[in-house]
């Protein structure tokens, strides 16, 4: 039998980047180590919404209990 030339795995993802990707709100409470009960109360947070409310990924309902409105709500 001949050998098979080529990469066999050719045109699939590599393992590395079947994972889900984190969005930065979800990095930012993971680094504050904040629990959803938590969101509200903290402060660092609330600041970070209030800067990136308009552009990244906030929670509607976060946007809703600080009383902020984004520029778009899709």
């Amino acid at each position: 039998m001949a050998k098979r030339r080529g990469n066999p795995n050719w045109g699939k993802p590599e393992p590395a980047m079947l994972g889900v990707s984190v969005s930065s709100f979800e990095a930012l409470v993971k680094s504050l180590g904040l629990t959803p009960s938590q969101y509200a109360s903290s402060g660092p947070l609330r600041e970070w919404v209030a800067k990136n409310k308009d552009h990244k990924y906030v929670p509607l309902n976060l946007l809703e209990i600080w009383g902020f409105k984004a520029q778009s709500e899709i």
